[in-house]
Formats: C-alpha cells, sequence, structure tokens
C-alpha cells in the first residue's frame, strides 16, 4: 500500500503507458549548447532512474530565428539527432520515457533576428521583431514539424509544444501582440489558426504512436490578455487537431505576478488548471509551486488533474519518486523555488543547477565517491555551508562531528525561515535535521566548539559564519537601535516607524519582516490579492480590474543604502523585481546615495544628494542596522596559533551578503575531496 496511490498510479495513454502521474516538467539547463552530450545524458539518466513517468526536456528550437538566444540548442543536422539519440538512450536504458519541448520564442528570442505575428516590441528583450508574412508563417510552421520528425527519429517518446508563457504560439493569440487583419489576426477564430495548424502538422509528422503535448496558457496574466471561455475552446480545439495531453503554462514571462518563485503559494495555480477538468477528453497537467509528494497527491485526488508537472523539484532531487514510493518522502531534497541557481543562472547564460543540490548538472564533475580511507572530521558551524559539508562528508564513509554553539541546526536558515515569503525555508532546515539523523553525524550544539575540542579529529571544517559588520554610525549604542539578527531572533521589537539601514538583501528582508503581517505566501487568497490575480472567467488574462490590493502595512519603513544605486540592483535577477514590487506595495520609502551622519533619539540624520549637500532627518522609533557581515574566524586564529591544519567555508570564507548557494556548493565540492 503506497501512501501516494493516485500519484503512483500508471497513465495509459492508449499507444503508451506512463508508470505514474509526475511529469518532469521543462527546464533549460544550458548543458546543450556546450555540447557535452555525455553530461546531458547524465542529467537525464539520474532522473529516469529515479522513478519520474515522463520527463521534458528544455526548450529546442525549431531554427535559428525561433531560439531564446543565438545559439541556443535545437535539432539541425544528423549530427543533433545523433547527440540527442546518446540522451534517449541513456534515458530509456533506466526505464523511463522522455519528450523533448519544441520553444519557438518569437519575440521573446534575444536575437535582432527574432520574429512574431505584429511588430511589437517585449519589454523584456531589446529587439524589436520582425512581423512574419504568409511565407514566413509557413516557414515556421515546417520547421517545427520538422523538429517533431527529427525528435521522433532521435529516440524521443514524444513532443511538447510551447504554446504558453507568452512565447511565439501564445503572442498569435492574443490581439496586445497579435494586430494583424489577415487570415492569422482579427477574430479569435484566426488567431488559434496558428498553434492548431501547427499541433495539427506535427501529428502528421510524427504518426499516431506519439505523445503529442501541447503546453497551453491557462492564465495569461498580462492586459488584454485571453479569456478564460477562448482558453476552454482552444484546449478543445488542440486536442481534436491531435494532441496526447495538454500541460498548463501560468503567465507570459512579462507578467507583473510572480509564478514561480518561493513567495507564490503552494500550487497557488492548480485552481486555474481545474477549471479545465471535464471539458477535454485528454490528460490535463497542472503545474507551479509543487515540491511536495503530499501536495501532488492532494491535487490528483482532488481533481485538479490528471498529472502534475514539477520541474525544479527535480533538480533538487533526481530520486524524488523513488523516495515517494518508498516511504523515504521526508528524505526528499526539497525544492525552496528561491530561483538562485537555477533561473537566475539560465537567464545570466550559466549552467543552471540548485542551491539545495549542487550535483544537479553538474553529476559527471562533482562526485561523491566512498572514502578510501575513512577520517574523523569536525565541522564546526551547522549552517547551511556545515550541513553541506557534513553531509557529503558522511555520505562518503567519513565519521563526521558536528558542532554548533547554537542549541539548533540552520544558523542562518533560521532567520531566513522568519521573512514572510520564505517558509519553504522551513522544510530546507527539518531536511537537514532528517539528513542528518540518517547519516548518523554526531551532533553537539550548544557546544562552542575550541581547540582542545578539535585536536583528535583528523580534518576540521570550519563553518563559522558571519557576524554583522559595524556601520559605525554616530549614536548607534542608543537603545532604540538594535541589529537584524536580535530583530530577527526575536530578542527586540520594533517600533511603528523604523529606519532600516542597508539595503542588499537582508535589508530587504528585514523590510519585508516589518511591514507584513499574516503570510500571503500561506494564504492563496490573500496572495492572489496582494498581486491582482482574478478568475480568467471573469476577467481577461486573469487580472483584477483594481489591480494589487495588499494588505497595509504593519509599520512605517524607510530603506536606506550607501550605494548611488537603484535599491535592491544586486537581488536575484529573476526575483529582484518581486522584492522591489512587494515593498513598493506596502509603502516602504527607498532612499539611495545615502551617507548616515548620526543616529539621534528623534531619529537618523542622514545626508543625500549630488554632493550629499542635503541633510534630512528620518524621524523613526527604531533603527534596525543591516550593514553587511563580515566573517567569524576568531577559532581559526586560535587553530592557527594551535598549528591545526583546517578548511574554511561558507560565510567565514566570504561574508558577501548571506549567499547559501555559494556556502552549500562550497561546503559539499570540499566535501567530495576530504
Amino acid at each position: 500500500m503506497t501512501d501516494y496511490p493516485h500519484l503512483l498510479a500508471p497513465l495509459d495513454l492508449g499507444f503508451a503507458r506512463l508508470p505514474n502521474r509526475v511529469l518532469m516538467g521543462s527546464m533549460h539547463t544550458g548543458l546543450e549548447e556546450r555540447g557535452d552530450w555525455d553530461r546531458v545524458a547524465e542529467f537525464y539518466g539520474l532522473r529516469a532512474r529515479g522513478g519520474v513517468g515522463l520527463i521534458v526536456t528544455g526548450g529546442m528550437a525549431p531554427n535559428p530565428e525561433g531560439g531564446v538566444f543565438p545559439g541556443a540548442a535545437g535539432l539541425y543536422s544528423a549530427e543533433d539527432i545523433a547527440n540527442h539519440r546518446r540522451v534517449t538512450d541513456r534515458v530509456h536504458a533506466e526505464g523511463g520515457r522522455i519528450a523533448m519541448q519544441i520553444l519557438h520564442a518569437g519575440r521573446y528570442a534575444y536575437s535582432p533576428d527574432c520574429v512574431a505575428p505584429s511588430a511589437v516590441k517585449s519589454p523584456i528583450s531589446p529587439f524589436p521583431p520582425e512581423a512574419l508574412d504568409e511565407a514566413g508563417i509557413e516557414k515556421q510552421i515546417a520547421d517545427i514539424a520538422t523538429a517533431a520528425a527529427r525528435a521522433r527519429e532521435a529516440g524521443y517518446d514524444g513532443v511538447e509544444v510551447m504554446g504558453s508563457e507568452g512565447y511565439f504560439l501564445n503572442q498569435f493569440l492574443v490581439r496586445h501582440t497579435n494586430r494583424r487583419e489577415d487570415g492569422w489576426g482579427g477574430s479569435y477564430e484566426n488567431r488559434m489558426r496558428l498553434p492548431l495548424e501547427v499541433v495539427a502538422r506535427v501529428r502528421a509528422a510524427v504518426g499516431p504512436d506519439f505523445i503529442l503535448i501541447y503546453r497551453l496558457s491557462m492564465i495569461d496574466l498580462v492586459p488584454d490578455g485571453s479569456s478564460f471561455d477562448e482558453v476552454v475552446e482552444l484546449a478543445q480545439r488542440v486536442e481534436v487537431a491531435g494532441a496526447t495531453i495538454l500541460n498548463t503554462g501560468i503567465g507570459w514571462h512579462e507578467a507583473r505576478v510572480p509564478t514561480i518563485a518561493t513567495s507564490v503559494p503552494r500550487a497557488g495555480f492548480a485552481w486555474v488548471t481545474q477549471k479545465l477538468m471535464g471539458k477535454v477528453g485528454i490528460p490535463v497537467v497542472t503545474s507551479n509551486r509543487i515540491n511536495t509528494p503530499e501536495i501532488a497527491e492532494g491535487l490528483l485526488a482532488g481533481g485538479a488533474a490528471d498529472m502534475v508537472s514539477m520541474a525544479r523539484p527535480f533538480l533538487a532531487d533526481p530520486d524524488f519518486v523513488a523516495k515517494a514510493r518508498s516511504g523515504r518522502a521526508r528524505e526528499i531534497a526539497p525544492c525552496i523555488a528561491c530561483n538562485q541557481a537555477c533561473l537566475d543562472h539560465t537567464f545570466s547564460g550559466k549552467i543552471s543547477t540548485c542551491l539545495v543540490n549542487p550535483r544537479a548538472c553538474f553529476e559527471t564533475e562533482l562526485r561523491y565517491e566512498t572514502a578510501a580511507a575513512p577520517r574523523r572530521i569536525a565541522v564546526v558551524g551547522a549552517g547551511p555551508a556545515g550541513l553541506s559539508a557534513a553531509l557529503v562528508a558522511a555520505g562518503r564513509g567519513h565519521a563526521v562531528t558536528l558542532f554548533d554553539k547554537a542549541g539548533a541546526l540552520g544558523g542562518q536558515l533560521n532567520m531566513a525561515r522568519r521573512i514572510p515569503g520564505k517558509e519553504e525555508f522551513d522544510g530546507l532546515v527539518d531536511w537537514f535535521a532528517t539528513m542528518v539523523a540518517r547519516e548518523g553525524i554526531a551532533l553537539k550544539l550548544g557546544v562552542e566548539a575550541g581547540v582542545e575540542d578539535l585536536l583528535s579529529y583528523d580534518a576540521v571544517v570550519l563553518a563559522t559564519g558571519v557576524q554583522p559588520r559595524d556601520p559605525g554610525i554616530a549614536g548607534q549604542d542608543l537603545p532604540h537601535v538594535i541589529s537584524y539578527v536580535d530583530l530577527l531572533a526575536g530578542r527586540a521589537e520594533a517600533g511603528p516607524r523604523v529606519a532600516v539601514v542597508g539595503a542588499g538583501g537582508i535589508g530587504f528582508d528585514v523590510a519585508e519582516y516589518l511591514v507584513t503581517g499574516d503570510s500571503p505566501t500561506c494564504d492563496p487568497a490573500l496572495w492572489r490579492a496582494e498581486w491582482g490575480v482574478a478568475d480568467p472567467a471573469t476577467h481577461r488574462g486573469g487580472l483584477a480590474p483594481e489591480g494589487p490590493r495588499p494588505e497595509p502595512p504593519c509599520r512605517a519603513v524607510t530603506l536606506l543604502q550607501r550605494k548611488a544605486e537603484k535599491p535592491g540592483k544586486r537581488l536575484g535577477k529573476t526575483t529582484g523585481w518581486i522584492h522591489r514590487a512587494a515593498l513598493q506595495m506596502k509603502g516602504v520609502t527607498m532612499l539611495s546615495g545615502v551617507s548616515y551622519d548620526r543616529i539621534t533619539p528623534e531619529g537618523i540624520e542622514i545626508s543625500l544628494g549630488p554632493d550629499l549637500c542635503e541633510r534630512r532627518l528620518i524621524a523613526v522609533d527604531t533603527v534596525v542596522l543591516c550593514a553587511g557581515q563580515e566573517p567569524e574566524r576568531r577559532l581559526a586564529a586560535e587553530l592557527e596559533a594551535a598549528g591545526i591544519a583546517y578548511h574554511l567555508i561558507g560565510g567565514a570564507d566570504v561574508a558577501a551578503e548571506l549567499d547559501a548557494k555559494r556556502a552549500i556548493d562550497q561546503g559539499a565540492r570540499l566535501a567530495a575531496t576530504l
């Protein structure tokens, strides 16, 4: 008897049978573009071995103009087909099934050669597209159909036609981007013509016994987007045209509503997919922010969908399904939807990976091989760097003792989890605790390790973290001045008017903490109101006409920074805009290029302006210091004096921001070599 009978139930497609209801959603990894096909095969092969029902690859361009960027991977030649065959052979050898996503970016292509239904430039690309003529449209259809035929030749079990997220086919559907007056524009019948023709031509190219997934935009979240009646009509017509499965797409990339960030409620858009259930006769897939087998099982049991799509959870843990099946769900490394190592890397031209699992996409490079000679290893500091190092070292067979002066695991993660919108960090800390116990790591919590404690170990790893930087502001010793550490630990309270000194990642988190009452992330209805999300059955595109309606702020907050740049400029590439918008909606005042003159009982005096000639008093009841961090290395100095060698990782090595991604990666890579 399984705990997840709906999730693990097979799905009969007629000509094919999937072993369960789990679809690994499409993700760009950047591996294909680098031409290391053994590495691509290893990445997908491990996920197939882990038991996922059907894998969908990252988007493959049908032609150069449709690529998301110049040089984007595709299937253009016999050599490409042979390379992809290495991937499909590996997946099949592991007992898996894999579909190739065909992605035509349209006006989202980061290239001067981009094409679209109309010459309407995207707000997220600098290149205006060329409006296609009849011959150009026919070329795009033929190229997509050819890519599908090549995918079958390369051994894929199916293709996914990307018709959502504001890409090429989606651009034909809405008047905002399709301003044509010919047979491909105007009425919805004409605007549907391209995706329907593409599906029909793809089906003709691949034959009847081949999986054809259509990625359908369920809610566009852009002005003048599709109505729900139009979505249903398209879904029904796509089914008739030959689709096997309908997969859910949520929001255009240019939408000003978060869709997959950690602050989005879990399964926050499944209600939209559920509205389609019963209106088509082919399986429907729900997606976005589904990251545990319990949530997936609940959605399927409740009739929200026939399958669930999870993408980033398979970066975090390739064995997600196998662990769920064998009763080890607590051991599933959780996707926390941070975007730091996956989407942020993709949009920076880097190889995607995972904050929680640094091996993702680096499986052939970062190996955790059994230690030839097990050693006794002390790890000092149970934050993300120390936990990562301890788990990898123990997994390789070393005897590990983990010290921390705090009484609990997690280090700086325990502050992050107090921030509204970062509740996923609770699950990450719980997972670390589960795995520490599973690996038999000796815990010494509440112990501030000294030289004497470490003399008997073969290797010492220092992950002692950071301490707040002293900003050296006159008056900072006044009683209404507090550190972010004391605030988030609950040792200090803030008044109704607060100045936050420092607008880095911690400053933004503290500001969010100060202005937010009940976390919208834990209340989907509250979250939808905050971001202005409505039912697409009543409001076209799913946008509320009154716009975002956030709860009133708990406090009046002024966020200050020394750097003369836009506050939040250095936040995550794909999530920074969310944090900035959230604080703006809460009325947070943000000032940059500030000099801190002094703190007085009345508030904080600052200078600003081109030559710092404007002086101003920010009248507040509390000043919170978030002026950066410095490495905590006191123990390192003591070990050096005693002649004891050590390894330095995490914030104790580099304190810039509180970068859990770097800390976990550094801990894992060190432990892989010990």
